[in-house]
């Protein structure tokens, strides 16, 4: 994503204009069309579940490979539909996400080892995706691009660590390559599955709301600017902290205290 979020302001190319597209969604129009990182996501979400699910359950490997270049598709073409993106920008988009997935798809397991057992890993976490935010390409007009960045690479930062937490002081077993069959959907699966939802949305909406206004307030407060000034919470020392602040509590959370909510809770 911060590969596809810069490369939008290096290259600046336009949005489709209006006319002769009809723009549906007005809080982008700020940012630059190409490539599309909806486009991005989408591809490397739906794929690289199919190839790491292949390992720990049995189903068809086409039929897993139809679901993700189908879900892939619809949001590419939602964007244009939407008039946010060309037909190039969503075809690059996704052939840059298919590039990255092949690259590192031979390195996943030796990554995965090293995210939960390095003692660096935290910091690593948050020193790097800072230094890139930091220095993320500078514009002469705003762009919610660095937000929309930083908030992306604060929640994977926090996940991460999240993932670290666990192994470390929670449970240091390594998932096994085990295969398993996918069980039968019940009513009771569908209950549990909603009571986990609603409990892990619930602390995650909690976890942002007090993060945010603390973070912003202090931040505010130590440049001496009001929270009302939209101006003075874009400026770089105010908006990439709070962001990832908020965002890397939030990934925290959802690896960290959701599991334990859930234990606690019996919804296991």
């Amino acid at each position: 994503m911060y590969i596809g979020q810069v490369s939008k302001d290096l290259l600046k190319w336009p949005r489709p204009s209006s006319p002769p597209v009809v723009k549906l969604e007005k809080r982008t129009t700020a940012e630059y069309g190409m490539p599309s990182t909806h486009a991005m996501a989408a591809t490397a979400i739906s794929f690289t579940f199919v190839f790491a699910s292949t390992s720990h359950y049995k189903f068809p490997l086409a039929l897993g490979l139809i679901g993700a270049f189908l879900f892939s598709t619809l949001v590419c073409l939602s964007r244009i539909y939407t008039g946010m993106h060309t037909v190039l920008d969503v075809i690059v988009g996704s052939l840059i996400s298919a590039l990255l997935t092949a690259l590192v798809y031979p390195v996943w397991d030796v990554i995965d080892h090293l995210m939960v057992t390095s003692p660096v890993c935290p910091v690593f976490c948050i020193v790097v995706p800072l230094f890139l935010c930091y220095n993320y390409p500078k514009l002469d007009h705003y762009s919610p691009t660095r937000a929309d960045t930083t908030t992306i690479l604060g929640a994977g930062a926090g996940a991460i660590i999240g993932f670290w937490i666990n192994h470390q002081y929670i449970s240091n077993a390594l998932p096994g390559a085990t295969s398993h069959s996918v069980l039968s959907v019940t009513c009771e699966m569908l209950l549990m599955m909603l009571a986990q939802f609603l409990v892990g949305i619930g602390a995650l909406l909690v976890t942002r709301q007090i993060i945010k206004n603390v973070a912003l307030k202090s931040l505010c407060s130590w440049y001496e600017v009001s929270m009302d000034d939209l101006g003075a919470k874009q400026q770089l020392n105010i908006e990439v902290p709070y962001k990832f602040i908020t965002y890397s509590s939030i990934g925290l959370t959802a690896t960290v205290l959701v599991p334990l909510l859930h234990r606690f809770l019996g919804l296991n």
